[in-house]
């Protein structure tokens, strides 16, 4: 490890992250050891009814509620030197990728830089939610070995041949939805069964409550490894009108999603040769969908390879990987 680490004076260090989404502001602090000393992560609020922020709205609860986050960190950062800012500049890591929302945490990382001396570390989005699946998924990957990752959430369903880039990653896309991102199919039924936004977790408790073992079908459908959910967002709004229970509805939704999953994972498979996948983002924490595809594929193996999933508490929107993905890269110095 490199000299950076260890202690400076009396105190240890510690790299800080950032990371300002579309959905959630996030910061999280961990010491040498990739322990965390701080973490706090605030959700956008959208206002009941809609689907979501403009990104001037999302840019702009940004900076509110970064100075009271950095606020309630300081307390806990005076116990650490710190070495190194990570900041997800960008949702994918590719030159013309852009978000404004995420210029509030490139601007407070380059701030905190200013007044500790750190050196600022930019990554993308997408590879901060690689970089916490593969730290809480125990996935071991060789520096030269190819993975798959399936990102899953509300502004992204991506299916990607991944490798180790330095302390980042080279990322080549296989496939994308062809319409609706499947959190956006979630968010926007969710939203009409009367679900707050983001919709993900509550569609998963209504659907829990479901008990009859028959589910209404919902199509699933894959075209060339890319997945369409506009489709079915239709179908799941024909069974509201049909007076279909919202319980009912809520598991077919889940269950559609799984075996639109299902269908990606095969065809990347077959299309790369590569049999080891890495499941993250929002839509990845869902335990039904998890334990649908573990049971498919347990079912029928031929061709597949182990399904690896990003700690829950780590799939939807945060800094956790991103920091880790500073820690890396300064240790690496």
């Amino acid at each position: 490890m490199s000299n950076y680490f260890g202690t400076h004076g009396d105190r240890q260090t510690a790299v800080l992250g950032i990371d300002t989404s579309n959905y959630t502001t996030s910061v999280c602090l961990v010491d040498q050891y990739g322990e965390i000393a701080f973490e706090a992560r605030n959700v956008l609020t959208v206002n009941s009814g809609e689907h979501g922020l403009r990104q001037s709205e999302a840019l702009y609860q940004h900076i509110v509620h970064l100075p009271d986050i950095l606020q309630e960190m300081n307390s806990i950062r005076a116990h650490y030197e710190l070495i190194g800012i990570g900041v997800s500049t960008k949702p994918r890591n590719h030159k013309e990728s852009y978000m404004p929302v995420f210029r509030a945490g490139y601007l407070a990382a380059q701030s905190i830089g200013l007044g500790s001396l750190a050196p600022i570390i930019e990554t993308s989005h997408q590879s901060g939610h690689i970089m916490a699946g593969l730290v809480t998924s125990h996935m071991d990957v060789l520096p030269t070995e190819a993975f798959l990752v399936l990102h899953l959430s509300g502004g992204t369903t991506d299916m990607l041949r991944v490798t180790k880039a330095r302390c980042d990653f080279e990322v080549e896309l296989l496939a994308s939805s062809m319409d609706l991102h499947v959190g956006q199919y979630v968010d926007r039924i969710g939203v009409q069964l009367g679900l707050p936004f983001p919709a993900g977790k509550f569609l998963e408790k209504l659907a829990s409550e479901w008990e009859d073992q028959s589910i209404p079908i919902i199509p699933s459908v894959v075209k060339a490894g890319a997945p369409s959910f506009s489709g079915p967002l239709t179908a799941a709004q024909r069974l509201q009108s049909q007076g279909i229970p919202d319980t009912a509805i809520a598991a077919a939704v889940q269950r559609s999603i799984a075996s639109t999953i299902e269908k990606m994972i095969r065809q990347a498979f077959l299309l790369t040769g590569i049999k080891r996948i890495l499941l993250v983002g929002g839509v990845a924490s869902n335990m039904a969908i998890q334990n649908r595809l573990r049971q498919r594929f347990a079912m029928d193996p031929h061709g597949s390879g182990p399904l690896y999933f990003c700690d829950p508490h780590y799939a939807s929107d945060n800094a956790f990987g991103v920091s880790h993905i500073a820690l890396a890269t300064i240790s690496a110095k």
